[in-house]
C-alpha cells in the first residue's frame, strides 16, 4: 500500500468523511452496511464481515461482503446469513480463544493475520470449508474488536484478503491499514451505542405515549381503542397526502421526521381528557351522572300514584263507611285510573325524553316543565317538585345527552391538552405536537374549539388530526349516546361537514377518492356497519383532477 504522506493525508480525510457520514445514518441496517463498506474501500478489502455482540455473549453474523465471489448477505441485501453465532464462551464458562473473531473480543484486541493457512493458532477450519466450496482462498485477514466510549465491546469487524491496488495480488493487511481500521471501528462502535441508546429512548418515549392514550381509553368503555384508532387513520390520510401527484395538495410533503411527528400528535390529541371526569365522557342519558337518575324519577312517580291511591281511597272510605270491596272501588273509581294512566304515560314521557336525540321541539320543553311541576311531600312532609330546575334542564337538552356546562367540560380537554404539550421540552423535530394535536376540534369555518381557528390558521397536519379524529367518532360503536353508523351514512354525514366548511375540502376529497375510508373500516369496522357507498349521495363528493 502506498504510505506516502499524500496518500495518509486522502486516508485521514477519507475516514473523516466516513465519520460524518456514519453520524447522519438513521437507518440500522444501512449503519452497518455502511460501515464495513467502508472498512473494506479504505483497505482495499476483497471481503469482509460484521459481527455484533448479542446479551447471550455471541457473535451474530450481520453483513457478509465478497467482492470477488460477488456475494452479498445481511445487512441491506434481504438476504439472512445462514451460519450460526460464534460463541464466546464453552458450556463450562471457558473462553473461545481459538475463533478469531472471538479471540478479538475476549482480548479486546486486533488479530492481523498475514496468512490464515500458515496460523496455527486460531481454528480455521470452517474458513478451508468455505474455500473449497468456493473456489476460493481467504489468505490475509484483519479482525477488530468495536469497543465504544463506555469500554463496552459491541461487535468485530472483520476483513479478508489486502489487495494491491494495480495488481489485485493478495497481500497482509498493513499497520497504516489496522490504524484506520481501528479508528473506524471506535467511530463505528460509538456511533451505534448512541444510535442505541437514541432508538432506545425513543421507544420509551413511543410506549409512554401510547401508556397515556391506553390509560384515556381505560378511563371509559365507551372510547376505548379511539386514541389508538385516530393515529392510524392520521397515518392513512398522510401516506395518502404525500403519494398525491394531483390537486390542491400535490406539492404538499413530509419527512419521516415530520410523519413521526404528526403520529406522535395524534397518539396525544386527548391526553387532556385524564382530567376529564369519567361521568361526563360515560353520560349516555340526560339524567345521568354518576348513576342514571331517572331510576329516582320513576320513584317520584310511584310516590304520585300511591298518593292519588290513597286521596280516592280516603273519598271511597268516607262515602262507604268502611264497608264493601274497596279494591273493586278502586278499580271502577274512573277519575283515578284515569290519574294513574296520565302518570304512567308522563313516566314514559320523560323517559324518552331521557335519551339524547336531536333538537326538542317547543311543545316538548313545555311538556316537560309541565310535568316536573308536579308536586308531591318528600319524608319531610315538605312540598316539592317532580323535577328539579337542574333535572328540567337536563331534559331539555336538544342535542346528545350533555349539558351547556357538562360539554364545557369535555370541550376544556383540549385547552388542557395543549396546556399539558406546550409545558414539555420538546425537540426540534417535534416542536409541532401541541399544535398538531391542540386543533382537532377547530373547523375550517372559525366555528370549532377552542381557539376558533380557521382554515388559514391551521397546517395541513392540524386538519388531517381532525378530519381523523371525527370520522373515528362518526364511525366508533362504542358510544353510550348514539349506535354504531353504516358506513355509507357517517360519510354522508362528513361531506355534509365539507360543505359546511368544518372540515378540510382538499383533505375529505383525498380521503374519499382513495378509500381512506374502506381501508379503515375493512381493519376496524364491523361486517354490518359495511354497506354499498352511493357517492351520488356523498354531499361534496368530486373526483381530484
Amino acid at each position: 500500500m502506498d504510505h506516502s504522506q499524500e496518500n495518509i493525508s486522502r486516508l485521514l480525510r477519507e475516514l473523516n468523511e466516513i465519520g460524518i457520514a456514519l453520524s447522519a445514518e438513521k437507518d440500522h441496517d444501512r449503519l452497518l452496511e455502511l460501515i464495513l463498506v467502508k472498512a473494506m474501500e479504505i483497505t482495499n478489502a476483497d471481503g469482509g464481515t460484521l459481527y455484533t455482540r448479542t446479551e447471550d455473549q455471541c457473535l451474530k453474523f450481520e453483513i457478509l461482503h465478497n467482492s470477488s465471489l460477488k456475494i452479498h448477505k445481511g445487512g441491506t441485501s434481504g438476504e439472512e446469513i445462514s451460519f450460526y453465532p460464534i460463541s464466546l464462551y464453552d458450556d463450562e464458562g471457558k473462553p473461545n480463544t481459538h475463533m478469531v473473531a472471538a479471540n478479538a473480543v475476549i482480548s479486546d484486541k486486533t488479530v492481523n493475520i498475514p496468512d490464515a493457512y500458515d496460523s496455527k493458532e486460531f481454528d480455521f477450519s470452517g474458513t478451508r470449508s468455505f474455500d473449497n466450496k468456493m473456489g476460493y482462498r481467504s489468505t490475509s485477514f484483519l479482525t477488530v474488536p468495536m469497543t465504544n466510549h463506555e469500554n463496552e465491546n459491541i461487535g468485530v469487524l472483520q476483513l479478508i484478503n489486502a489487495m494491491e491496488p494495480d495488481s489485485n495480488k493478495i497481500i497482509p493487511f498493513s499497520s497504516l491499514d489496522q490504524q484506520l481500521v481501528e479508528s473506524l471501528s471506535s467511530q463505528a462502535a460509538v456511533t451505534i451505542t448512541n444510535k442505541a441508546l437514541i432508538d432506545a429512548q425513543k421507544n420509551l418515549f413511543d410506549s409512554f405515549i401510547q401508556l397515556i392514550a391506553d390509560a384515556i381509553d381505560e378511563k371509559s368503555p365507551y372510547t376505548a381503542g379511539h386514541c389508538r384508532r385516530v393515529p392510524v387513520l392520521t397515518n392513512m390520510l398522510a401516506d395518502a397526502v404525500n403519494k398525491m401527484d394531483r390537486g390542491p395538495l400535490k406539492d404538499f410533503s413530509m419527512t419521516d421526521d415530520e410523519k413521526y411527528e404528526l403520529e406522535v400528535a395524534a397518539w396525544l390529541h386527548d391526553c387532556g381528557k385524564i382530567t376529564t371526569p369519567e361521568y361526563v365522557v360515560d353520560k349516555g342519558t340526560k339524567l345521568e351522572t354518576i348513576f342514571d337518575r331517572i331510576s329516582l324519577v320513576d320513584i317520584r312517580f310511584e310516590i304520585l300514584k300511591r298518593d292519588a291511591k290513597i286521596e280516592a281511597l280516603k273519598s271511597k272510605l268516607k262515602k262507604t263507611n268502611g264497608t264493601g270491596d274497596i279494591d273493586q272501588a278502586l278499580e271502577n273509581d274512573e277519575s283515578l285510573q284515569q290519574a294513574l294512566k296520565r302518570l304512567s304515560k308522563e313516566r314514559e314521557d320523560i323517559r324518552a325524553y331521557n335519551v339524547g336525540g336531536e333538537v326538542l321541539a317547543e311543545s316538548d320543553l313545555k311538556r316537560i316543565e309541565e310535568i316536573g311541576s308536579r308536586t308531591y311531600s318528600n319524608p319531610d312532609q315538605e312540598t316539592v317538585s317532580l323535577l328539579s330546575d337542574e333535572e328540567v334542564q337536563n331534559l331539555q337538552i336538544g342535542r346528545g345527552t350533555l349539558s351547556i356546562r357538562e360539554r364545557e367540560i369535555i370541550n376544556n380537554h383540549v385547552s388542557v391538552t395543549i396546556k399539558m404539550l406546550e409545558s414539555l421540552p420538546y425537540p426540534k423535530h417535534l416542536a409541532k405536537v401541541p399544535e398538531y394535536a391542540g386543533g382537532h376540534h377547530e373547523k375550517m369555518d372559525g366555528s370549532g374549539y377552542p381557539n376558533k381557528l380557521k382554515r388559514e390558521d391551521m397546517s395541513v397536519q392540524a386538519r388531517m388530526i381532525a378530519i381523523a379524529d371525527v370520522f373515528e367518532a362518526l364511525t366508533a360503536s362504542d358510544r353510550p349516546y348514539k349506535k354504531a353508523m353504516p358506513l355509507s351514512q357517517s360519510l354522508k354525514i362528513l361531506g355534509q361537514m365539507k360543505l359546511d366548511n368544518h372540515v378540510d375540502a382538499d383533505l375529505f376529497d383525498i380521503f374519499i377518492n382513495d378509500k381512506i375510508y374502506l381501508d379503515y373500516a375493512n381493519k376496524y369496522l364491523g361486517e354490518n356497519q359495511i354497506d354499498e357507498i352511493d357517492f351520488n349521495n356523498i354531499p361534496g363528493y368530486t373526483t381530484i383532477n
